[in-house]
């Protein structure tokens, strides 16, 4: 997958088939418009993401920059799904002040080759959002491109959306979360090699701090599933397992928030190597505990409950 990143200066000599969006979270609405533009791949157009970075919300100050999918999360799921150009197009003061009509011709028509474009009914672009639905269909036959406006979907009576999304996921209610993502929220990053606490006490865990832009759930004991990269990531593995989110507050009070996962029957030293933790269902809250020992009566019984849960779902 080309990625065009951090850069207004680009020219693709292609025909493309666009989606256009802020994609945080990258739901079940989102995935309509990615299966928009995969499916014109069989008319000869490559399948292209537009989307802005950061988000407009976080350059106006409306969001604290943490995100559902961190940059990196969502460049690995478009290559997964098959997209062919990804275009992070650097959102600043200046850019955000293009007028909504220039922005079109110069950067979806011009520059990226649009002859088809994807959009939710809700998209905004260009200067003080002025650019809609509205204004691509005005002018889609000026300028040559085939129009889709994908609808919003709804789960459970109330519309699908990155908001309802977030709310979830810091409630903790990551099964909820998972049917209006299409998939299980997900945490990534590289195995730490820290203190080592729990190998001390019969419980080695693989410990994760993902970055200060990726949304946190609710502190908590998560049921899990466990995907491991081999170091040339040619192949992946997955494992049954229980995660703690948060700052083990009794042994240590980390100050950021960590994913710390027990592999179920797992031994292997996977220190450096970079794991995607599915949180599954939650268990408990996160709990301070008088000592170590009872930490570790409750780890036994959280294990213990864990294999059951993962013996009779088909999460795995």
């Amino acid at each position: 997958m080309e990625i065009i990143h951090g850069t207004t200066d680009f020219q693709l000599n292609t025909n493309t088939a666009v989606a256009m969006g802020k994609f945080d979270g990258i739901h079940i609405g989102h995935r309509k418009l990615l299966e928009s533009i995969l499916d014109k791949k069989k008319s000869g157009l490559k399948a292209c993401i537009f989307t802005f970075d950061p988000a407009p919300s976080v350059l106006f100050g409306l969001s604290d920059g943490r995100e559902l999918s961190t940059r990196e999360e969502k460049r690995i799921l478009f290559e997964k799904m098959g997209v062919d150009i990804l275009v992070e197009f650097p959102m600043t003061r200046e850019t955000a002040a293009i007028p909504a009509e220039d922005f079109v011709r110069e950067y979806l028509s011009k520059r990226v080759g649009a002859r088809y474009i994807a959009a939710g009914e809700d998209v905004s672009f260009g200067s003080r959002g002025a650019g809609n639905a509205a204004l691509l269909q005005h002018l889609k036959e000026k300028l040559g491109y085939e129009l889709s406006i994908i609808k919003k979907v709804c789960v459970e009576g109330a519309e699908v959306s990155s908001t309802r999304i977030r709310s979830l996921i810091e409630a903790g209610d990551v099964e909820t979360a998972a049917k209006l993502l299409g998939s299980s929220y997900t945490v990534s990053g590289v195995v730490s090699d820290g203190r080592k606490l729990g190998r001390t006490i019969g419980f080695p865990t693989a410990n994760i701090y993902p970055g200060a832009d990726k949304l946190m759930p609710r502190k908590g004991v998560y049921l899990s599933k466990v995907r491991i990269w081999d170091k040339d990531k040619a192949q992946i593995k997955e494992y049954a397992a229980i995660s703690n989110v948060g700052c083990k507050p009794t042994v240590s009070e980390e100050p950021v928030m960590g994913v710390e996962t027990f592999l179920y029957d797992f031994e292997d030293n996977i220190y450096g190597q970079v794991i995607e933790v599915e949180l599954l269902a939650f268990h408990r809250p996160e709990t301070r505990f008088e000592s170590v020992e009872a930490l570790k009566c409750q780890l036994q019984m959280d294990i213990f409950a864990g294999r059951q849960w993962h013996n009779t779902t088909k999460n795995m």
